[in-house]
């Protein structure tokens, strides 16, 4: 099947008992046994659900992954992920992870001694001496968030695999339509679905990919025993929300790609960053990885920090709130939003400057979002 195919069938049959087009929501915590022990597969829905079922397949499908394992947040997926390590493990990430993610190593798993470091792959000596220190994972996200960087994941996932360090690969931003790390050479991936994939903004969620199957069990055992689990209607949202995925990511990087291109014209604006500008620094490698950029543009604009703010709280239609991915369009201050987490020296060396604005460009007509834009930027 096709990608589009995909996301509408994948997983999918309709309710033998009903004829019911669309799969119903199982909103039970617990299920008959035909003896002591003896299930028709499920026996409690903090360990599984058809609803999770029918969603895991459907993910699986879409990041050519043989598993798939859904959580209650991007976060609750990563705290299972997180323990299957043990006290003295390392992981090591790459510069430009979620402010959450880095706020969960930092902050909570290093008082249970788990080790973490970031380091940048420019750097490639230091990245070379520390995944000479033999960490449990290599973890990041590409492209990255807020600045979009691009990183190779097969070069990165051929280094790593000589020390036989665990690959992990946050594809939230660009989704399995843009990219499946996967086929380059990545271990896991990792989503938050209340971005793109739930794509609505009215559910939080989480899910991993794999093709290994004990490390799959892990996690549907850290499921069970933590209790990240979702709600069956979580599930059932977002699966609703994945069947138009492909028409969504399409809209969503004409409009980026569109937005970016004003942008980078306009003569308030100091720089842009998105992966499908020639002036992206790792514009040819994200055209070769990538199958699209995208629909988040970050842009750093020629005003002091008090106007940006300003201006970023008087446009119409991209609404100043944190997330990203839903049909609507958003816009979000990465310094004191998202990525306040993270101290301001580390924020710096990152690249996060107080200045930066970071850009969901949603679904709407392009026409509307660049006059909302030039109203703005007039107005200030």
């Amino acid at each position: 099947m096709e990608f589009g195919t995909k996301t509408v069938h994948s997983g999918q049959k309709p309710d033998p008992s009903t004829g019911a087009i669309m799969p119903p929501i199982f909103m039970t915590s617990t299920f008959i046994q035909e003896s002591p022990g003896e299930t028709k597969g499920y026996d409690y829905t903090r360990a599984d659900n058809p609803n999770f079922t029918i969603l895991e397949v459907l993910l699986a499908s879409l990041e050519k992954a043989k598993y798939a394992t859904i959580f209650s947040s991007g976060l609750g997926a990563l705290t299972s992920m997180v323990s299957t390590l043990s006290a003295g493990d390392q992981v090591l990430a790459i510069d430009g992870l979620y402010g959450g993610t880095y706020r969960l190593f930092t902050q909570v798993f290093n008082r249970f001694g788990v080790h973490f470091k970031t380091v940048h792959p420019s750097n490639h000596q230091l990245l070379l001496d520390e995944l000479n220190k033999n960490p449990k994972w290599l973890f990041f996200e590409t492209p990255t968030n807020p600045l979009l960087e691009v990183f190779d994941i097969r070069a990165l996932a051929t280094l790593a695999k000589k020390s036989d360090i665990r690959v992990i690969v946050d594809n939230t931003f660009a989704t399995p339509f843009c990219q499946n790390p996967l086929e380059l050479g990545a271990d896991v991936v990792l989503h938050s679905t209340t971005k793109y994939l739930g794509g609505h903004s009215d559910v939080i969620g989480g899910a991993v990919m794999t093709n290994d199957v004990k490390f799959n069990e892990s996690l549907r055992f850290a499921r069970k025993a933590i209790g990240t689990n979702p709600s069956p209607f979580d599930a059932w949202l977002t699966n609703r929300g994945v069947k138009t995925l492909a028409l969504r990511m399409a809209r969503h990087q004409e409009n980026a790609q569109q937005i970016a291109d004003f942008l980078h014209a306009h003569p308030h604006v100091k720089r842009v960053y998105y992966p499908g500008l020639k002036s992206h620094p790792q514009y040819e490698l994200a055209k070769k990885q990538m199958k699209g950029f995208s629909g988040i543009v970050s842009v750093e604009f020629a005003f002091p920090l008090d106007v940006t703010k300003k201006l970023i709280s008087s446009f119409q239609f991209f609404s100043l709130a944190e997330s990203l991915g839903g049909v609507e369009s958003l816009v979000c201050h990465p310094a004191s939003m998202t990525h306040a987490s993270i101290p301001s020296l580390e924020r710096e060396k990152m690249g996060i400057t107080d200045g930066l604005v970071r850009l969901s460009v949603g679904i709407e007509d392009f026409s509307d979002l660049k006059k909302d834009l030039e109203t703005a930027l007039k107005r200030v």
